[in-house]
């Protein structure tokens, strides 16, 4: 999750938001609100256009795309009942491109869209497609972009808090602090857990924000203790990652009197990633969701051996994506948003998911606790979930 998440914040939600604006003004189009979609013809194969940033100039970007588009192979080869014809079109990781291309893929026959990555590129896709009414199944995890015609399959911060909130409040730790950076990331990582506690009849005992650096998080301890004791909380999560706050955190909250015993300690990203997060000793005990650990590893054992080498962490979402579409196309014959998201579920490169109307993904999420240093599964992920995505 934490570099899915990293790709996401590069783009800031007011440039995100003007950009959509103009580009809707421009196109005088209105974003549907989904419908049947493409009929596909028996006996045919599915045309799929995949949306991958070929040519950028981000150093890493092609290695996320060729981990991408191998993991969707993979999928369409698994897939029963169904065959796929897939096209890949380059956006060079630009928004411009990416709807050109998108466009492009429409007149050359396309009945559905994967990709682009990151939620600018998206957010246009979308609105270049609009009236062809395409389905956009993106890799972005901006909630904020999703809906119309475009889906966000990439993990967010709303499912993960979901899932948590719902354990801890079913567990008695019903009284949660949040602790969050004074950024874009923070803020959101905040709304999601906020949101999430109160649905799951939980109490949100405080909110506490720290500078976005090692000064601000230092300075941050008193107020966290402070309002920890005041508000007598009893779990604390931490927004952060492995990458920025979260081990300073760990280091110095239990050293300020934290009680890990009395306060659960849980976390929206993922603490075993990297591996030297679960060393930490203020982390012990605490709690994380992540993707089903079987699952995952069937994905990771089937990808190397088709492609001798491991797949990138982002590369899931490309299989997913290609097993909603495959699966969709089986059942329905059709691919339209009302299609996708009227399906009961599909079996992923982590477990269980399946798309909301909404344009945002559910994902089977399993709670892990840290114990001695290691990962333990103290409430595994549903093998299924309920009803379709309405």
């Amino acid at each position: 999750m934490t570099i899915a998440i990293s790709l996401l914040r590069r783009t800031p939600r007011y440039l995100i938001l003007t950009f959509l604006a103009f580009v809707l003004a421009a196109c005088d189009v209105a974003l549907p609100i989904g419908g049947a979609g493409p009929q596909l013809r028996s006996g045919t194969p599915v045309s799929v256009a995949m949306l991958l940033p070929y040519g950028s100039a981000n150093a890493g970007d092609e290695l996320v795309a060729r981990s991408l588009e191998n993991a969707a192979r993979l999928a369409a080869s698994e897939l029963n009942g169904v065959e796929v014809e897939l096209t890949v079109y380059n956006t060079a990781g630009n928004a411009a491109q990416a709807a050109s291309v998108a466009r492009q893929a429409v007149q050359d026959g396309a009945q559905v869209i994967i990709g682009p990555l990151r939620s600018d590129a998206a957010a246009a896709v979308g609105v270049a497609v609009a009236s062809s009414n395409i389905a956009v199944l993106s890799f972005s995890n901006n909630t904020e972009i999703a809906g119309g015609n475009v889906f966000v399959l990439g993990n967010t911060y709303e499912n993960t808090a979901e899932r948590l909130a719902g354990y801890a409040v079913s567990q008695g730790r019903n009284r949660v602090m949040i602790l969050h950076a004074q950024n874009l990331a923070g803020e959101v990582a905040r709304d999601a857990v906020q949101s999430a506690v109160s649905r799951a009849g939980g109490t949100v005992a405080g909110v506490t924000s720290y500078e976005f650096s090692q000064t601000g998080v230092i300075n941050a301890i008193p107020d966290v203790m402070g309002q920890i004791r005041s508000a007598d909380a009893n779990a604390l999560v931490i927004t952060s990652d492995a990458s920025a706050a979260l081990p300073l955190f760990a280091q110095l909250l239990p050293e300020n009197g934290l009680d890990t015993e009395a306060v659960r300690v849980m976390g929206l990203t993922r603490w075993d990633v990297p591996s030297q997060t679960l060393e930490l000793s203020g982390l012990q005990g605490g709690w994380f969701a992540l993707p089903d650990p079987n699952a995952a590893a069937a994905f990771n054992a089937r990808y190397t051996a088709a492609y001798g080498d491991a797949p990138h962490v982002l590369a899931g979402i490309g299989y997913d994506a290609m097993r909603a579409v495959g699966e969709t196309a089986a059942t329905t014959g059709a691919l339209g948003v009302t299609n996708l998201a009227g399906a009961t579920g599909f079996n992923g490169a982590g477990g269980a998911f399946r798309l909301r109307s909404t344009g945002t993904v559910q994902r089977a999420l399993a709670i892990a606790e840290i114990q001695d240093q290691q990962v333990a599964i103290i409430d595994p992920a549903p093998g299924r979930l309920g009803g379709p995505g309405f």
